[in-house]
C-alpha cells in the first residue's frame, strides 16, 4: 500500500500547482454556448452489453452530456493496485464520436471490497458508536489516512490516463458528501486540534465561553478534553457541527487541487451537492470549482410547484457568486429506494422543470439517470428509459426538450439575476435550534420561509450568513430564526435598516451569540434598538387567530410566542386571547431610513406572505400573479432581458403579460404589456425583451 502523503508534502505540492496552474485557471474556463442537457450514464450497469444502442438512442432523442464513473471505484481498481481503464475507455470513445460531452467522477465515495476487507480502519464509527459495514457507499471516514491514501492514488491513476480524452469537459470529485456523524478516533483528534488552535490553547477562555462550570464538566488540561457522545453542552456541540462543515469542505478541496494538477484548461471541476444545506460549508467547499453542481429531487404529478427546484437555484447561484451551475441529478419517472412511491411526472412536467432549472441559473440539466437498474438498491429510481430499454413517453418528452435548446438554448444559458430581496440562511442557526427545539420535528425550515416570496413571485438570492455578509445591492431581507450570530452580524442588519433597507425577521433571533450560549442581556440583545422593543417572556401557544390586526386579512399564528414590548415599535398584531392578548406578536419599527418588521410567532402561509408584499410594496420590489403561475427573471449573454411564465397546473392559466414588448420564445409570437397569454397545462412561456 501506497503511505499516505504527509502534511508538508501536501502543502509543497499545493504550493508548486498553485504558482504553476493559478495564471491559467484564472482566465481559461470552459464556455457553455447553450445548456447541455443529459443524464447520468453507467454502461457497466447493464445485463448486457447494450453502449452502442444506448448512443444511438442518446443521439436521436438530442441528448448532448453524460455523467460517468462516479460509481465504480471497484471496476477501475479491481485489485488493490491492479488498475483497468480499458472499460472506460471505450464508453469515452464511442461518446466522442457520437458528439456527447462527457463529465467524469472520481469513485471515491463508493471503496472496493477489498479496501473494506484489507483495511477495516477505514469504516466510519458515527457518534452514537455505530460502526459501519460494507455494503452500502459513503461509509467510510474521509479523514482516515488510509482512505485518503487510496483515493489519492486512484485520483491521479485516472486523471493521468483520462485527462487528455477529449469527450471529457469536466470532472466531478466525490458524490453528494455530507455530514455523517463521523467520530472515528483519528476524526475526534482533529477536533480536538481544531479547537485548541481556535481558543489559541486558551482552556480558561474555553471553560468561560461554553460555560463549562455547569454540571462541573470544566476542561482543566488538554487530555481531559472529551469526545462528542454523551455530550450535552450547546456550544461543544455547535463547534463540532463547524468541525464537520470543515471537515468535508477540507476532503472536497483537497480533491479539487489534485484534480486541478492534470486537467485541460478547458476542463472544469464540480462536486454535486444535495440541498440539505445545513449539511455542509457551501462557501468553502465550493471556492474553487468553476462550475458547482447540485442534485434536486422534488415531487411530481399534483404536486408539482417549482419551488424545490426555485429554492436550490436560489441558494447555489448566490454561493456561486451569481455565476452559473450545474444539475447533476433530478427526476426522471419514480424515485425512491423501493417501488412504494412511484409518481412519474405528468405530461409536460419534465420539460417544464429543465426549463425551471434554467430560469434560476443553471447552464445543464442531467437526469438520474438514462437507464433503469435491474438490481440493487435503487432499482426502482427509474431513469428515462425503463427496465425494458425502449423509448417511452418521458423519452419523447426528453427528446421535445432537447430539440428546443437546440433551437433556442443561445439565449437561455449563461443567465445572470440581479435580485432584490435575500433570504438569510444560517448553518450555526439551523444545528442550535435542532439542539434546544422550540416544537416538534425539524427547527429550522427556511424553505417555509422562502414559500412566501415564492408563491408571490417575489424572486430573491438566499444567502448562507455564517460566510457572506454583504448585503449591499439589496433593498430587503428576509431573517429566519437567527438564533445564533455575532454581534457583528446583528451589527450589519441593523445598518442596513438605518441605510433604507427592509427587513421581515422571526421569532428567536439574536437570542444567543456565535458560541451558541444565550445573551445575558434583555432580548433581543444587540437587536433592541433596530427591533423597537424588548422581552423577557415566551411561551408555546396552540393556534390562534389575531385581535389587533393592521396588515387587514383573517389569519392565523401558532407554535411560539415572545411577549413584546414596545419601546419604538408600532403594534401590526396582538392575539385574540385573554392573556396572550396583553403582548404584540408582531411589530414595525422605523429606524433610520428602513423599517423592520418583527414576527415573534409562527404565522401562517397568508399572513407571512402578507407581510413580505408590506415590505416589498415599500421598495416597489416586483410582484405580478401569484402561484401557480410563477414567474422568473434574468439577463441572457446578448444583454436582452428574459421572462419565464411557468403554470403549475392542470388547467390553462391566462395571464397579463407583464413586461415590455418581447418575442415569445418558444412559438416566435408577440408579447406585449397587458397582452394576454395562455401558459398551457404544465406549460412554460419564454419571452425575451426585443
Amino acid at each position: 500500500m501506497s503511505k499516505p502523503f504527509s502534511a508538508s508534502a501536501i502543502a509543497a505540492t499545493i504550493a508548486i500547482v498553485g504558482f504553476l496552474f493559478i495564471p491559467w485557471l484564472s482566465t481559461a474556463q470552459y464556455r457553455f454556448d447553450k445548456p447541455l442537457y443529459g443524464a447520468a450514464y453507467y454502461s457497466e450497469y447493464t445485463p448486457s452489453d447494450r453502449l452502442e444502442e444506448d448512443i444511438r438512442l442518446m443521439k436521436e432523442a438530442g441528448l448532448t452530456v453524460v455523467r460517468v464513473g462516479e460509481s465504480t471505484w471497484s471496476l477501475f481498481e479491481p485489485q488493490e493496485g491492479v488498475f483497468e481503464f480499458a472499460w472506460m475507455d471505450r464508453i469515452l470513445d464511442a461518446m466522442h464520436e457520437a458528439g456527447i460531452k462527457v463529465i467524469l467522477g472520481t469513485p471515491t465515495y463508493s471503496i472496493p471490497a477489498w479496501m473494506g476487507a484489507k483495511y477495516p480502519e477505514v469504516f466510519a464509527i458515527d457518534i452514537n458508536g455505530r460502526q459501519s459495514k460494507y455494503g452500502i457507499r459513503q461509509n467510510m471516514d474521509i479523514s482516515n489516512p488510509t482512505y485518503r491514501s487510496f483515493c489519492e492514488r486512484i485520483i491521479r491513476k485516472m486523471m493521468e490516463h483520462f485527462a487528455s480524452h477529449p469527450a471529457i469537459i469536466g470532472y466531478q470529485v466525490d458524490n453528494e458528501v455530507d455530514d455523517r456523524n463521523l467520530d472515528n478516533p483519528g476524526y475526534f483528534e482533529g477536533f480536538r486540534s481544531f479547537i485548541n488552535d481556535e481558543f489559541k490553547g486558551d482552556l480558561k477562555e474555553l471553560n468561560r465561553r461554553w460555560g463549562l462550570n455547569y454540571w462541573g464538566m470544566n476542561i482543566n488540561s488538554w487530555d481531559e478534553f472529551y469526545d462528542r457522545p454523551g455530550v450535552t453542552n450547546p456550544s461543544y456541540k455547535i463547534w463540532w457541527e463547524r468541525w464537520d462543515r470543515k471537515v468535508t469542505a477540507d476532503f472536497l478541496n483537497w480533491q479539487v487541487d489534485i484534480v486541478n494538477e492534470y486537467r485541460r484548461a478547458d476542463q472544469f471541476v464540480t462536486h454535486c451537492f444535495m440541498p440539505s444545506f445545513a449539511n455542509m460549508d457551501q462557501v468553502e467547499s465550493m471556492k474553487n470549482m468553476e462550475y458547482p453542481a447540485i442534485n434536486v429531487y422534488y415531487t411530481m404529478q399534483d404536486g408539482q410547484d417549482g419551488q424545490a427546484i426555485g429554492y436550490a437555484s436560489d441558494f447555489m447561484r448566490t454561493v456561486c457568486r451569481n455565476h452559473n451551475f450545474l444539475i447533476t441529478e433530478t427526476n426522471a419517472q419514480g424515485t425512491g429506494w423501493s417501488s412504494r412511491d412511484q409518481y412519474p411526472p405528468y405530461d409536460g412536467q419534465l420539460r417544464q422543470n429543465m426549463y425551471a432549472f434554467l430560469a434560476g441559473g443553471a447552464n445543464m440539466v442531467e437526469y438520474w439517470h438514462w437507464a433503469t437498474l435491474h438490481y440493487g438498491q435503487e432499482t426502482y429510481w427509474r431513469g428515462i428509459l425503463g427496465h425494458e430499454g425502449l423509448p417511452n413517453r418521458v423519452y419523447a418528452e426528453f427528446a421535445k426538450g432537447a430539440e428546443e435548446l437546440d433551437k433556442v438554448g443561445s439565449e437561455l444559458v449563461n443567465l445572470r439575476k440581479h435580485n432584490r430581496v435575500a433570504l438569510l440562511f444560517s448553518h450555526d442557526s439551523s444545528r442550535g435550534l435542532d439542539f434546544m427545539p422550540y416544537t416538534q420535528g425539524s427547527q429550522y425550515k427556511p424553505e417555509l420561509f422562502y414559500s412566501a416570496l415564492y408563491r408571490q413571485n417575489i424572486e430573491c438570492d438566499i444567502i448562507p450568513v455564517d460566510k457572506m455578509q454583504d448585503f449591499s445591492g439589496y433593498d430587503m431581507l428576509v431573517v429566519p430564526p437567527l438564533y445564533v450570530a455575532s454581534d457583528e452580524l446583528l451589527g450589519k442588519i441593523s445598518d442596513f435598516v438605518y441605510n433604507g433597507g427592509e427587513v421581515v425577521m422571526f421569532f428567536k433571533s439574536g437570542y444567543t451569540d456565535l458560541d451558541n450560549a444565550v445573551r445575558p442581556v434583555l432580548a433581543p440583545g444587540p437587536l433592541a434598538e433596530v427591533c423597537g422593543f424588548t422581552y423577557q417572556e415566551y411561551s408555546s401557544i396552540n393556534e390562534l387567530g389575531l385581535k389587533v390586526n393592521e396588515i387587514g386579512i383573517d389569519a392565523k399564528i401558532s407554535t411560539w410566542m415572545e411577549f413584546l414590548q414596545p419601546t419604538t415599535a408600532k403594534v401590526l398584531a396582538t392575539p385574540d386571547h385573554p392573556f396572550f392578548g396583553k403582548w404584540p406578536c408582531i411589530t414595525e419599527n422605523e429606524y433610520g431610513k428602513g423599517h423592520l418588521i418583527y414576527v415573534g410567532t409562527m404565522p401562517d402561509q397568508a399572513l407571512m406572505e402578507a407581510l413580505y408584499a408590506r415590505a416589498a410594496d415599500r421598495k416597489g420590489i416586483f410582484r405580478s400573479w401569484h402561484f401557480p403561475v410563477i414567474i422568473r427573471s434574468g439577463v441572457n449573454d446578448r444583454g436582452r432581458r428574459v421572462h419565464y411564465l411557468f403554470n403549475y397546473s392542470s388547467s390553462p392559466a391566462k395571464v397579463s403579460y407583464p413586461f415590455p414588448d418581447s418575442r415569445s420564445l418558444l412559438d416566435s409570437q408577440s408579447l406585449n404589456p397587458h397582452k394576454t397569454v395562455t401558459i398551457e397545462p404544465w406549460g412554460v412561456v419564454i419571452g425575451v425583451e426585443k
